[in-house]
């Protein structure tokens, strides 16, 4: 899937630049840097003078604040990657080695079982669920946001479980692709961004969810809310009430689950509140 990465802990991670003798044109040959630590779900920064454009696969992209930023999908499994960039009108590459997915399982026990063991009433209900948020993912609307992202509660807690694999009551589940804040219930919950609300209604698993699109194919997700204040279609601003802490849905205690897709890549949220954690890759000789 084009500009979706994944990238582990465990991979090792050269970056060349290539020569003119090759199919991309860049400026001279550079030695390898050290490898740094990628694990899926982070953020891939590459910063420099003059840049012009970003591309993976057959995706482009402008540059964000003097960067090329590579969302890593959590899911994608190990490959090897070529991430780009254009400067002075020409392109440089970057070679990426994709290892094994790092995250740890987590064991939940929830009790009421109709929402781990579906009846076909249910189980029908959420497909019809999931098939209309698949919709949202190829969205491209023009950039609303910039980085970091404002954070979604008043007073942020350590997050936890993101790309944890779960065993719900004994049976092995998808992976957590969102990242879970308790919060006491009634909390407000803001926008981290501004954007259009793109689905903002009760789901099976999710509870009441809102969706919001940031632009650049970044939609933001919120989850197992209590009440949801705004309607799909509206436009919302950065900061701006959309909901109240809550525990619908398959929860187990209030709090906020909070996702992102970027580029279609899951990406933990961490690294959007805060992008100085991204991995950043060494500037190339225009510098």
């Amino acid at each position: 899937m084009s500009g979706v990465l994944a990238i582990s802990s465990a991979l090792i991670l050269s970056v060349l630049i290539l020569s003119p003798a090759l199919v991309l044109t860049s400026t001279s040959l550079s030695a390898p840097s050290a490898p740094p630590s990628v694990a899926p779900g982070q953020l891939v920064r590459w910063s420099g003078s003059e840049v012009e454009a970003c591309r993976h696969g057959q995706a482009f992209w402008e540059p964000l604040a003097g960067a090329c930023w590579f969302p890593v999908d959590l899911l994608i499994e190990s490959q090897r990657l070529v991430l780009e960039r254009k400067r002075g009108g020409r392109w440089e590459s970057a070679v990426v080695r994709v290892g094994e997915y790092p995250y740890p399982v987590q064991r939940l026990e929830i009790e009421d079982t109709s929402r781990v063991d579906l009846s076909p009433r249910d189980l029908a209900r959420a497909r019809r669920e999931s098939a209309r948020v698949g919709e949202l993912w190829g969205r491209r609307t023009p950039r609303r946001f910039a980085l970091p992202l404002a954070p979604p509660l008043a007073d942020m807690p350590v997050s936890g479980r993101f790309g944890a694999r779960r065993v719900i009551n004994g049976e092995p589940r998808s992976p957590h692709t969102g990242a879970d804040y308790p919060a006491p219930s009634g909390t407000e919950v803001r926008a981290v961004a501004a954007g259009t609300v793109l689905l903002a209604e009760e789901h099976f698993f999710a509870g009441n969810s809102v969706f919001l699109d940031h632009g650049d194919g970044l939609i933001s997700m919120y989850f197992h809310l209590r009440e949801i204040a705004v309607e799909t279609g509206q436009e919302v601003s950065s900061g701006q009430r959309i909901g109240r802490v809550g525990s619908t849905g398959r929860s187990t205690g209030p709090h906020l689950h909070l996702g992102f897709r970027w580029r279609d890549a899951r990406v933990d949220p961490e690294f959007l509140l805060e992008p100085e954690r991204a991995v950043q890759l060494p500037s190339a000789p225009l510098d």
